[in-house]
């Protein structure tokens, strides 16, 4: 009887034990959730700007190839031997530049004999002129005097006519690629010597969908880029319009020439094209970084001033959903969800939720131009 009433009251006071530590850890824990109910968030440090109102020229853009004005690879017209190259691999050269001397010496050997045939045919012309002036000869024999001293001719302009095509001469002015053809070398008809391409100014061939077509004419400006020159904004204009559209593709084929002075531009290389058309859009426009990119939606955090108790002004970031549109350069343009004079996060984003309070600090700011030009290093 007494082991169980021991048993009893250690049970007991186990419960009491158990029971006290419980609620005095209950009693903890909603003190300190009172206490951290009268603690004030600390607001979070921002850079802000202000949506503006921008005006871009409307523009089409497109991907395009560079080409040159003029480019073709030269070939010889007649087979034979090299004797002599007379220029380097990327050198420039002018129309009628010597650029291969193809071997001549049998040719030239024949052209001799043929000037001598000549020479001999044109003598016996004259003395057959002068017997028919004294009516001693007939004019059959004249006639075929003057037929022999035309064959001749023609026999020694075809020898010339032949050396001149193995005399391989530069057909305009340019900048020459790498040479293909080597000295003693056995070039057959048609064999490629070197290309040879005009680089400035230089063309570049895009397409534009076909209900873009009332928008084209000759002479609209382009400003064209490649990944080769980050930054640089190469400018030209439109030359030509295709005089149909693409049955497969529905496009319609434009040329633009550019200047290219200094080089830089090479055909083939790919380029991306902006046309741009006379009419102007107004659009509110924010640096790109002010934009939350979230799958379920994009958003911006516009800053709210409101008074507090004391009097004071208490800033606070709301969330925006946006719709946003064409992006330029640092710049996206904002079709719906922000007006023109918000004032916009730009940064510290990241610590936010809606209605977060903040502070702003607008020491460094984010970049925002429609049209950067990063230095090329």
């Amino acid at each position: 009887m007494k082991t169980a009433t021991r048993t009893l009251a250690l049970i007991a006071v186990v419960i009491l034990v158990v029971g006290g530590i419980w609620a005095y850890k209950i009693y903890t824990l909603h003190a300190l959730q009172a206490r951290m109910a009268t603690m004030m968030v600390p607001p979070a440090a921002v850079s802000t700007t202000t949506a503006a109102t921008s005006v871009w020229q409307r523009r089409f853009h497109s991907v395009g190839t560079l080409a040159a004005v003029q480019g073709v690879t030269v070939s010889n017209q007649i087979e034979g031997s090299v004797a002599k190259i007379a220029f380097e691999s990327g050198q420039h050269v002018k129309a009628g530049d010597l650029l291969i001397q193809q071997d001549v010496s049998t040719d030239e050997a024949q052209l001799a004999g043929l000037v001598a045939q000549a020479d001999l045919a044109k003598i016996t012309l004259t003395r057959a002129r002068e017997l028919r002036a004294n009516d001693t000869n007939s004019q059959a024999d004249l006639d075929s005097a003057e037929a022999m001293a035309r064959a001749a001719d023609s026999a020694v302009a075809n020898q010339r006519a032949l050396i001149g095509k193995k005399t391989i001469q530069a057909p305009f002015s340019g900048q020459l690629g790498i040479r293909q053809a080597d000295l003693g070398q056995f070039l057959p008809a048609g064999g490629s010597v070197v290309t040879l391409q005009a680089l400035d100014p230089i063309y570049v061939n895009f397409s534009l969908p076909q209900e873009d077509v009332a928008d084209l004419h000759v002479g609209q400006p382009v400003r064209a880029t490649v990944d080769a020159y980050p930054g640089a904004v190469f400018e030209g204009r439109v030359n030509a319009l295709n005089s149909k559209v693409d049955e497969t593709t529905r496009n319609l084929q434009v040329q633009a020439t550019i200047s290219n002075a200094d080089e830089r531009l090479l055909p083939g290389m790919f380029a991306g094209v902006d046309l741009i058309l006379p009419r102007e859009d107004h659009f509110v426009t924010l640096p790109e970084t002010a934009i939350v990119y979230n799958p379920y939606g994009n958003a911006v955090y516009v800053v709210e001033r409101t008074k507090t108790e004391a009097g004071g002004q208490l800033l606070v970031a709301r969330q925006h959903f946006v719709t946003l549109g064409e992006t330029r350069g640092d710049q996206v343009s904002v079709v719906k969800g922000v007006n023109a004079g918000d004032e916009v996060v730009t940064a510290g984003q990241l610590k936010l939720h809606n209605g977060s309070p903040i502070i702003v600090n607008n020491e460094v700011v984010p970049p925002v131009n429609a049209a950067p030009n990063p230095p090329n290093t």
